[in-house]
């Protein structure tokens, strides 16, 4: 399949994929406006973590990770959210689900995303959180030297309170008058010397167990709080709709090309040829009109494009037996109703535009349908020349208003057709109206329906196999092909019938409407008359209403892609 192809099959089912887009982004579009707008705020955690000169590099990134990894878990747990939710005062199960807490990789930073309806709400989590969980992990970990601080602490002050009275002992002495006052004095002198050096030592010791307390403890900064938003994050009405209607498109497509696979219909000459080897005589529009009399529009519009394809027809077949000449016709087709008599009768009458002298047989017995295109009676005609077997064949033709077009209907229809049109009596007619006429059209009943085509095919110099495009199934046109293979039918080749312009298929359909407006009126051409010959129009070029023939409007344009439709 070629790029023409796709791009034909595409075009002949955009209706469906532009129907696929509009449900599916629309639905989208629908759902996302009746869900609940979910609002994000994030704040940013820095963690400093406490190091000792005997920690390795190594050592000290895998510390990091954990020591991160640990916290976000921590972060996320009932006692510190139940602390949050009591100090914002809603309930804790709100967001329980709603909180990320992911470590920056790496980094020393902690991410907090809250998610919630209220932008309010998710903004004071956002910020609340990190300072409950600074304060709780404070308090965790300084309770590890708490004690050790206690005890010093309590001996400080009892040195404290020694120091104070020795020192106010002392006082009281004043100037020792004695020997008994002066080793006294010098003896609390000792004592308070003593104090004062425990007293530092202890003080020492305070401050390097609070040193080594501020080494070992990790602390938390926020660098970054978090701020209301004003745009939610989900649902993202936009982004949906354009994804959805991408979805939809891609499954229509998806639908149409299945469709397409699925269908072993006639679409295309090449169908034509890869089925039954059979070349394309001619592709013919399908004809509008409810009157079996405005089928014939070779007779009642000869101008027309469908006319033009009729030439066409009756050209090719003129090349396709020069060799041989040919005189007599056959026209059928697979199954009922696919249009066979409307070519029969529109072929004979362009054949007899041509200037040749035409006969056209309607060997139908089943269906005659050829006297209501031409608006003859059915009294008399192929069942009356049998029957009246000293009487010419010549007597039972009809004139008609095409010139050099005369009509053979069935007359009455036999019980029998199909040994009717095979016998010798039969024969003799046939070449009796070969010398009456320089061609002789047949129309028969399809070929799958009865075996009357494939009986009279004998008798005839060729056979035209009309296929309806998008009706015709492969399988039931070679089963025709077939039927008249056997017994050696001269098949000319096939008319692909009923084709719409509207397709798509531009590469392997006739575009009918390109000839539209090629023809100039009676009018435009007496205005043509009129206007002398080396009078050139007002820009150079044809006038603005030949332009417009040419060029159909947006209108045309849209009236004939919804007849397509």
């Amino acid at each position: 399949m070629e790029l023409r192809e796709y791009t034909a099959i595409i075009w002949h089912w955009l209706w469906l994929i532009c129907l696929g887009t509009l449900l599916a982004g629309g639905t989208a579009f629908i759902v996302s406006r009746q869900m609940t707008p979910i609002y994000q705020a994030s704040s940013t955690l820095l963690i400093n973590q406490a190091r000792t000169p005997s920690t390795t590099d190594y050592s000290s990134i895998i510390a990091s990770e954990r020591i991160a990894k640990t916290y976000a878990e921590l972060m996320t747990q009932r006692p510190i959210l139940e602390l949050v939710a009591q100090e914002i005062g809603i309930d804790p199960e709100r967001f329980v689900e709603d909180i990320q807490v992911t470590p920056v990789r790496d980094t020393q930073l902690i991410e907090i995303s809250i998610e919630d309806p209220s932008p309010r709400i998710a903004a004071q989590v956002a910020n609340i959180l990190p300072q409950i969980f600074i304060q709780e992990n404070e308090k965790t970990q300084s309770a590890r030297f708490a004690a050790s601080k206690a005890t010093l602490s309590n001996q400080l002050e009892a040195l404290n309170g020694d120091i104070e009275k020795t020192q106010a002992t002392i006082e009281e002495l004043g100037d020792p008058e004695t020997t008994a006052q002066q080793a006294e004095l010098t003896r609390l002198k000792s004592t308070l010397t003593q104090y004062q050096s425990s007293y530092a030592n202890l003080l020492q010791s305070y401050e390097n167990l609070r040193l080594a307390e501020a080494q070992a403890l990790d602390t938390v900064i926020v660098v970054e709080p978090a701020n209301a938003p004003k745009y939610p994050v989900r649902p993202r009405t936009k982004l949906n709709t354009l994804l959805a209607g991408v979805v939809g498109a891609m499954l229509a497509t998806g639908v149409a090309f299945l469709i397409e696979y699925l269908d072993d219909t006639v679409k295309s000459p090449d169908d034509l040829q890869q089925a039954l080897g059979l070349s394309t005589l001619g592709i013919i529009a399908r004809i509008q009109g409810e009157d079996p009399r405005e089928r014939v529009v070779a007779a009642r519009q000869p101008r027309s494009p469908i006319s033009e394809a009729y030439r066409t027809l009756r050209t090719n077949l003129e090349f396709s037996a020069v060799d041989t000449g040919l005189r007599t016709l056959l026209v059928t087709s697979p199954n009922p109703q696919e249009g066979k008599t409307t070519t029969a009768g529109n072929l004979a009458v362009v054949m007899a535009q041509g200037g040749k002298d035409v006969i056209l047989v309607d060997a139908d017995m089943r269906r005659p349908m050829v006297h209501n295109l031409f608006g003859q009676s059915n009294n008399y005609g192929v069942t009356t020349a049998i029957m009246q077997a000293d009487a010419p064949p010549c007597e039972y033709l009809q004139e008609t208003d095409v010139p050099n077009l005369r009509l053979m209907t069935t007359g009455s229809i036999p019980p029998n057709p199909a040994e009717v049109l095979g016998s010798h009596r039969m024969q003799e007619i046939v070449d009796q109206l070969k010398d009456e006429a320089d061609v002789v059209i047949f129309d028969t009943p399809p070929a799958l329906a009865v075996t009357d085509a494939a009986v009279l095919s004998t008798k005839v110099d060729g056979v035209v196999l009309v296929v309806e495009m998008g009706r015709t199934r492969r399988e039931g046109a070679y089963r025709a092909m077939d039927a008249l293979s056997r017994v050696d039918a001269p098949l000319l080749g096939a008319v692909l019938n009923r084709v719409s312009s509207g397709r798509g298929r531009g590469y392997y359909y006739y575009r009918y409407y390109e000839y539209d407006g090629y023809y100039a009126s009676e009018a435009d051409t007496r205005e043509a008359d009129t206007r002398d010959e080396g009078e050139p129009s007002l820009d150079g070029r044809r006038d603005g209403r030949e332009r417009r023939r040419r060029r159909p409007g947006i209108a045309s344009s849209l009236q004939r892609w919804w007849d397509r439709l």
